[in-house]
């Protein structure tokens, strides 16, 4: 399987969860929240496709504010971009791996929360 398939494969897996999330105009309160729990059982493959699927709704908001990019206030991911820069999707997944393996008390935490106060805040500062 080329690079150029698993990656569209990936998207589609990615793009499949999010409109299963989003099926029937579930409120924010049945949206589940991946946590650490989910991330440690899922397959490398599935891991990916969870942070394509972040990657991808970055990249629509910022299609979407055209010229205009939201402030701070108004979204984090202006803050989010900046502080992952030079990351990848392998980088966050084995960053996400080390430290949930580090942490296993920590496994009921968001991985977007993890995401944000282990990778993006501290690539903020540099």
């Amino acid at each position: 399987m080329t690079i150029d398939s698993k990656f569209r494969r990936l998207t589609l897996v990615a793009f499949t969860a999010l409109m299963l999330a989003c099926a029937g105009h579930a409120v924010a309160a049945e949206v589940p929240i991946v946590t650490g729990e989910q991330w440690t059982k899922s397959s490398e493959d599935v891991k990916k496709a969870y942070l394509v699927g972040i990657a991808n709704l970055a990249q629509v908001e910022a299609a979407y504010a055209g010229n205009t990019p939201p402030s701070d206030a108004q979204s984090f991911l202006p803050r989010l971009s900046k502080g992952m820069q030079g990351q990848t999707l392998d980088s966050v997944r084995e960053g996400l791996n080390r430290w949930y393996a580090a942490n296993p008390g920590k496994l009921q935490r968001p991985v977007i929360e993890t995401i944000w106060f282990e990778m993006a805040l501290p690539g903020l500062k540099k």
